[in-house]
């Protein structure tokens, strides 16, 4: 989705979810496209003046509420440090007099780097700002454009993608969302560098945007320009972030909080993953690293539940859930944790329990040591129709690419969907909010050759087999500001970041016990991308509204 990621997986989800992967992505998902140009291009030469901003209006019943909204698209321009921010002008021009100015080289593409972000925003019309809540929206990859979230999920038109099944081709069908958010939320949904209709320019501009801190830095600037030039200081404010999107709320939510003096009323996480080593990820392994094959198992079993490959099938999924997660940190970690001294008859016996929740061959279990990665259970779970299963959301199933592989060799979901995203996006920006005539739209950061800075706060480096883990960064903003709430979104059949695995990076923060009760967990019969499914969206509606009434502190 998304997340919905073929191109970037294989450079950053590696990252991401602690492997390496060859396809399969969602976010990260990027159509081959020549006219782009190369990254070289996008970074060091000079670019035409970003297009004008475009204002449009619209009405939509939201929440069972008729709201009449002004649109406005966007670019709003960022320096790559707090210091070249504050010198650039509100049209994003070095200010005159300014020592980027003074000092701005005859060669642009030897100028300070810059980030032309691009932006959707949509306000309720007559509303005051300080009695509504504003909400910022991003997706993930990293290197993800915001077209999921934007085209999918709270705002004011969907994707139509009922189903588990690859969709018809075009036409497809772009619908008025009655689970859009505006009936409780302004909301903002921005396009991370590089993306969407933005550019970056200057000397290096893709090493000065695309990492952790560099990234997360950006949006930080973003914010504090977007609420001035909007007025939106006094307005109540939340983060939405998914995937790799939680990984950015988390370092950004503390950056607001503490170098920005920006204090935020509520974070919202849907499909999260702060702590990279305990991803399951596809492919590969660490001896001795066991924690990812105890947190995925309930996402294994969710999804043989209902796909009805269970030896035993029970009639509701939560409470079955909660016996495999029981099993998974109890005997199942302890069968881990003896390695060698493992008995032949305790393997036997816990591979005939893992048989029982995830359906998968005794025999295949014993090979594979009771240890089945990511990749090797969307191959092998329905190996025997020659399938792979989803990654993004396990619901889908698609015709193997290789039946002699060892582990999946894309994703399902991705494949059904993305070009309705993609193709809707470019008709709906351009048809109905009137921009990006000439432009040309990037689902996806083209890296060609780039790599994404994980290093994180002191400049550690962290491998590609995963190490990255932003959970202190989000238990920092939450001790500084204990008013700060936070909402954890995830689907029981995503595979990408499990929902058990949530859950347990939360409840491993580093905060007092006081804390705790800031945190609300809720969960879906859906995948990574929640929203995909109709019944799902309007859950998902209905609680984050529910969320953002209780956080806001102007309705208290």
């Amino acid at each position: 989705m998304k997340s919905l990621y073929v191109r970037l997986v294989v450079l950053v989800a590696a990252a991401l979810l602690g492997v390496a992967v060859a396809a399969s992505a969602q976010e990260d998902k990027s159509p081959t496209k020549s006219e782009a140009g190369t990254t070289e291009k996008n970074t060091k030469a000079a670019e035409p003046a970003p297009p004008a901003d475009s204002t449009t209006q619209g009405s939509i019943t939201a929440g069972g509420q008729h709201v009449d909204y002004t649109a406005i698209a966007g670019i709003i321009t960022v320096g790559a440090t707090d210091t070249e921010d504050a010198q650039l002008g509100p049209d994003g021009k070095p200010q005159p007099g300014s020592q980027l100015a003074l000092s701005a080289p005859k060669d642009p593409a030897e100028a300070q780097p810059l980030a032309h972000m691009f932006y959707v925003a949509y306000f309720k019309t007559g509303a005051k700002a300080e009695d509504r809540p504003i909400t910022f929206f991003y997706n993930g990859g990293p290197g993800s454009s915001t077209m999921w979230l934007h085209m999918g999920s709270l705002g004011p038109k969907y994707v139509e993608t009922a189903g588990d099944t690859h969709l018809p081709a075009a036409p497809y069908k772009l619908v008025d969302n009655a689970d859009c958010l505006l009936d409780v939320s302004d909301e903002v949904f921005i396009d991370m560098p590089g993306t969407g209709f933005g550019q970056l320019t200057g000397k290096d501009a893709g090493k000065a945007f695309w990492g952790v801190d560099q990234d997360a830095g950006a949006f930080a600037r973003f914010i504090a320009r977007f609420v001035t030039k909007y007025n939106r200081w006094n307005s109540p404010k939340f983060l939405f972030g998914e995937s790799y999107g939680t990984t950015r709320s988390a370092v950004l939510a503390n950056l607001l909080e503490n170098e920005k003096n920006i204090d935020l009323n509520g974070v919202m996480l849907l499909g999260e993953i702060f702590n990279f080593p305990v991803g399951i990820g596809v492919g590969g392994g660490r001896p001795g690293v066991d924690l990812p094959f105890e947190l995925a198992l309930p996402t294994y079993a969710a999804t043989a539940w209902y796909h009805k490959k269970l030896p035993t099938q029970p009639a509701a999924l939560e409470p079955f859930l909660k016996e495999v997660e029981d099993f998974a940190m109890g005997e199942y970690m302890h069968a881990l944790a003896k390695g060698t001294d493992l008995s032949d008859a305790e393997k036997q016996q816990v591979a005939e329990k893992l048989h029982e929740y995830t359906g998968l061959p005794i025999a295949y279990l014993i090979k594979a040591n009771l240890r089945v990665n990511g990749g090797e259970f969307e191959k092998t779970f329905a190996d025997d129709a020659d399938l792979t299963t989803g990654r993004y959301d396990t619901r889908f199933l698609g015709p193997t690419l290789d039946p002699l592989s060892e582990g999946s060799e894309y994703d399902p979901q991705s494949a059904a969907i993305s070009s309705a995203y993609f193709s809707l996006v470019n008709l709906y920006l351009r048809q109905d909010l009137k921009y990006g005539a000439g432009e040309t739209y990037i689902p996806s950061a083209l890296f060609e050759g780039a790599r994404w800075d994980m290093s994180h706060g002191g400049g550690r480096t962290f491998t590609s087999a995963g190490g990255l883990n932003v959970s202190a960064d989000l238990a920092q903003a939450m001790k500084t500001n204990p008013r700060l709430k936070v909402m954890v979104n995830d689907g029981y059949y995503d595979m990408a970041t499990p929902f058990f695995a949530a859950e347990y990076e939360e409840k491993h923060l580093p905060i007092p016990q006081s804390l705790t009760k800031n945190i609300e967990y809720d969960w879906y019969e859906s995948g990574h991308m929640a929203y995909v499914r109709d019944e799902c969206r309007k859950l998902l509606h209905d609680r984050v509204a529910a969320f953002i009434k209780s956080a806001d502190s102007s309705a208290q």
